[in-house]
C-alpha cells in the first residue's frame, strides 16, 4: 500500500473565502472591478432593475446585501454567500450554456482582446515593413486558439449505468493506485487524472450526492505529476456522500506548475447530480477521485487511458 499523506504533508486546511480561494487572477480582478461599476450604475440609473432583483432574491447576509444585485454577483462570492436566486428566476442561467466555461469568462475576453489587437498589429507590420511580421502574428493566432480550446465546456451524456463513478475532469490517468488517506478508516483508491493546457479544464461531480466538507489547502506549485505535488501543492478537498449507496467520495483539484487558480462553486451542504460542473483549475493541473477500496467493485481504466469528464466510467460503486 502506498503512503498516503500524513498529517504534516499539508498546511491546515482553510474554508474557502470565494469561488477561487486562492485569489483572483488579473483578468478575474479586471471582472470583480466591472462587478462594482456595474452595480454603481444599476443603483444610478436604473432603480426599476434593482428593486427587480431584490424582489426575486432569496436569502438573508447583511455583510453581502451591497454586493449583490442579480445572480451575475454570485460569481466569485457563492461558497461564502447566503444569498441565492431561484433557478427558475436567473435569466442569466444562459450563460452556463454558452459552449465556455463561465469561471473562465474573464480570460477568455481579455486574451482574446489582447490576441486580436496584437495579430492586427503584427499584420500591420508585416503589410507595411517586413513579411517576417508574420511569424509573430501566427505565434499569436496558435496561442489564441489554444486558450480558446481549454476554456470550452462541452455538453456530455454520463454513462448508462447506474454503478458507474465517471470522470471529474478530462485528461490522462496518471495512477489508479490504493492508499492510506486521512478522513479514511481503511484502504482507499484514488486515481488520479491529469490535465494538460491541451485539454477542456471544467471540473464535474463524478456521482450525485450530499456535499459534506470543501477544504482548501495552500501549497507549492510543483508539476501536476511530480510524486510529490499530491503532498505539496496547493489544493481543495470536496467531500461528498453518494446519494445512491452512501459510499464517502473524495474530489481532489490539485494546481500545477503552470495552474494557479483552482476554482471550486461548492460549498457543505449542496446536493449536487452527476455531471454538474462544480469549478476548473486554469492552466494545467490534476484532479484525484477518492473512493474506500471495499466500496469498489470494478476499475474501468488503467494509467495512460484518456477519459472525459462526465463521459467516462472510472469505476463500478459496489
Amino acid at each position: 500500500m502506498a503512503d498516503g499523506p500524513s498529517s504534516n504533508s499539508l498546511p491546515p486546511f482553510e474554508s474557502p473565502r470565494g469561488t477561487q480561494p486562492g485569489g483572483e487572477g488579473f483578468f478575474a480582478r479586471c471582472e470583480v472591478t466591472w462587478g462594482r461599476i456595474r452595480r454603481w450604475f444599476l443603483r444610478r440609473f436604473c432603480p426599476r432593475h434593482v428593486a427587480h432583483w431584490r424582489a426575486l432574491r432569496q436569502g438573508e447576509d447583511p455583510p453581502f446585501d451591497a454586493l449583490v444585485i442579480d445572480p451575475r454577483d454570485l460569481k466569485y462570492i457563492r461558497p461564502v454567500c447566503n444569498l441565492w436566486f431561484r433557478p427558475e428566476d436567473d435569466v442569466y442561467a444562459a450563460r452556463e450554456h454558452y459552449g465556455f466555461a463561465r469561471w473562465g469568462y474573464a480570460e477568455l475576453v481579455g486574451f482574446v482582446t489582447i490576441g486580436l489587437v496584437l495579430g492586427v498589429i503584427f499584420g500591420g507590420l508585416a503589410i507595411a515593413v517586413d513579411w517576417l511580421f508574420l511569424v509573430p502574428q501566427t505565434a499569436v493566432w496558435l496561442v489564441l486558439l489554444e486558450i480558446v480550446w481549454l476554456f470550452r465546456d462541452p455538453s456530455r451524456t454520463p454513462p448508462a449505468d447506474p454503478a458507474a463513478l465517471v470522470s471529474p475532469a478530462d485528461g490522462t490517468v496518471t495512477h489508479v493506485e490504493t492508499i492510506s488517506e486521512l478522513g479514511f478508516t481503511g484502504p482507499v483508491l484514488r486515481i488520479s487524472i491529469f490535465l494538460s493546457i491541451f485539454n477542456i479544464h471544467v471540473n464535474r461531480v463524478p456521482r450525485s450526492g450530499h456535499i459534506g466538507a470543501v477544504r482548501y489547502f495552500r501549497g507549492e506549485y510543483l508539476d501536476a505529476r511530480h510524486v510529490e505535488c499530491s503532498r505539496r501543492n496547493e489544493q481543495l478537498w470536496i467531500d461528498m456522500t453518494d446519494a445512491a449507496t452512501g459510499t464517502p467520495l473524495r474530489i481532489k483539484q490539485i494546481a500545477g506548475a503552470i495552474a494557479r487558480r483552482i476554482v471550486c462553486n461548492l460549498r457543505p451542504g449542496d446536493e449536487v447530480k452527476v455531471g454538474d460542473r462544480f469549478g476548473m483549475i486554469k492552466f494545467g493541473s490534476r484532479t484525484d477521485v477518492l473512493i474506500p477500496a471495499e466500496c469498489v467493485a470494478e476499475v474501468k481504466v488503467k494509467v495512460g487511458n484518456r477519459v472525459k469528464g462526465e463521459a467516462t466510467s472510472l469505476l463500478q460503486i459496489r
